[in-house]
């Protein structure tokens, strides 16, 4: 199944280019990376994804469903998507309400809340610190309750733009895993955005790279870090390229 079709999108600020797609198809049940230089267009592709930019133009389809049709409930669509930011936001209150927190506004019931929320802070590592301060939290431990808040919602894609951004290398591993087990357990289809081309290689099963808001390589990671098809990925993989 198609997760996402997107077709002829353009996105600019004022009067600069940031996102031009002419096609691009996401399938369901993957763990995609989108790489690329700075400046090339991934938070602005993962934002459009997740409704939260409009594009200028094209069309945006959502499990075949046309996120700007009359018809369309974004209501709906928005429940099945949850976005992970590179410096996530913690409430003055515990970790057990920050993840709580979208189960209160979907009304969920009490009982409900404490099981699902123990059962994300859990998957994440986090059981002991559940009623700690969120606010006193160090960069990785946000990170994972972070990704138990959106977790514990139970979407059916999750985006993450640079999750492990500025985290110690043991960190990192732990989101890694997070991010596979993710996929592998609750069968979520996950899509990252990252700088780091090894973190890309460890955990995704295909890989986007944009340059210039454009689409120049998509395919199986492993075949694409191995045999690039543009030149510009291989400038771009073995850190050639000049911008």
């Amino acid at each position: 199944m198609n997760l996402f079709e997107l077709d002829k999108v353009t996105r600019s600020y004022g009067n600069r280019a940031v996102l031009n797609i002419s096609h691009l198809t996401l399938k369901d049940d993957c763990i995609y990376a989108i790489l690329g230089p700075n400046g090339a267009g991934k938070t602005t592709l993962l934002r459009v994804l997740n409704l939260l930019d409009e594009p200028d133009k094209g069309q945006i389809k959502f499990m075949g469903v046309d996120v700007n049709s009359p018809e369309c409930d974004k209501s709906s669509i928005l429940r099945k998507m949850c976005m992970v930011f590179q410096r996530p936001f913690m409430f003055r209150s515990t970790v057990f309400n920050n993840v709580a927190y979208g189960l209160k506004l979907r009304r969920v019931p009490g009982p409900e809340i404490n099981k699902r929320v123990r059962e994300a802070v859990n998957f994440v590592g986090m059981t002991d610190f559940i009623n700690h301060p969120a606010t006193t939290l160090s960069g990785g431990e946000a990170q994972r309750v972070a990704l138990a808040r959106a977790l514990v919602l139970r979407p059916r894609v999750l985006l993450l733009d640079e999750p492990t951004a500025n985290l110690d290398p043991h960190s990192v591993q732990i989101i890694e895993k997070i991010i596979g087990n993710t996929h592998s357990q609750y069968g979520m289809s996950v899509i990252i955005v990252t700088h780091n081309l090894f973190q890309a290689k460890r955990i995704s099963d295909k890989t986007i790279l944009l340059i210039d808001g454009e689409v120049v390589e998509k395919g199986e990671t492993n075949n694409i870090f191995a045999n690039p098809r543009d030149e510009r990925t291989r400038q771009f993989m073995n850190g050639t390229m000049i911008y």
